[in-house]
């Protein structure tokens, strides 16, 4: 359960825990426009070193983050295979056949497996970065930067803040349900259930004495979040703030660090052209 990033938070008092929770969140959606705009190894070679350059100064292990990746390591590995036998092309970018094997719809090609690593380095990357934010903001901040972001949206009654709790609520709860199947699938285990063993089909029934219970916790804990809002008065509207968010130097540098990362990678799509 230790592996599941998102949601969780680690505490530090570093200078990536330290930035305004709107900055990290800018950050954030640009490295994300920056991932999609590089189209060669170059440019995310450029992401992979803000991101290096970021969890060095979040104090976060770096084996902590890497673990991120467990969630979607099968959903890399099948877009790579797809994109393999699909991706049919006549580049070369080194020695021998531009195409391996060729039989119907399915084609293995040189131009075919690039394309699968660049794709399969920029989902990583993505889930890697996405993952910093949850582990350097609490849940609270995240809240109160959404909030701020999406300000303007309130002239046109937006309900800003409830949208802004839902977010942070549903982001925290991911890690908790987490915790609750584990406990449900020990618990079937001890009683004899079988998890493991026989075909997919008969894998995926087993799971259901699972998912009737932790859905009955799910609705269980809403409920009692509901009743704890409601005890301390919980209203939503008009709530006044106890941290006001201001930002720092610290916000001046990210912004200039953003600014740079998005200026590099255009520049080499420009004068570097596609996958290399």
């Amino acid at each position: 359960m230790k592996a599941v990033a998102f949601g969780q938070y680690y505490p530090a008092n570093s200078f990536v825990h330290r930035l305004d929770p709107r900055m990290k969140l800018l950050f954030l959606v640009a490295f994300i426009v920056a991932i999609f705009v590089a189209n060669n190894f170059y440019g995310l070679a450029a992401c992979a070193a803000v991101l290096v350059f970021v969890i060095a100064f979040s104090r976060v292990p770096f084996l902590k983050v890497l673990s991120a990746v467990k969630g979607i390591f099968f959903l890399a590995i099948f877009t790579g295979a797809i994109n393999v036998l699909f991706h049919t092309g006549e580049k070369t970018y080194w020695a021998g056949p531009a195409v391996y094997w060729n039989w119907g719809i399915f084609c293995v090609s040189q131009e075919g497996i690039v394309f699968s690593v660049f794709l399969i380095l920029r989902l990583l990357l993505l889930v890697l970065c996405s993952s910093m934010l949850t582990y350097t903001t609490t849940p609270v901040s995240l809240t109160d930067g959404i909030e701020s972001i999406l300000t303007p949206l309130k002239w046109v009654k937006f309900p800003v803040h409830a949208l802004a709790l839902i977010m942070s609520i549903a982001l925290r709860m991911i890690p908790t349900l987490m915790e609750e199947t584990a406990r449900i699938k020990n618990a079937q285990t001890a009683r004899g259930a079988n998890f493991e063993s026989g075909n997919l089909f008969k894998r995926i029934g087993a799971f259901i004495p699972v998912l009737i219970p932790l859905l009955l916790s799910a609705f269980r804990r809403a409920d009692e979040l509901s009743d704890a809002m409601e005890a301390r008065c919980y209203k939503g509207e008009k709530r006044t703030k106890y941290k006001k968010l201001r930002f720092s130097w610290r916000d001046l540098v990210a912004f200039l660090v953003m600014a740079a990362m998005i200026a590099g990678v255009a520049l080499l799509r420009v004068y570097l052209g596609e996958i290399l």
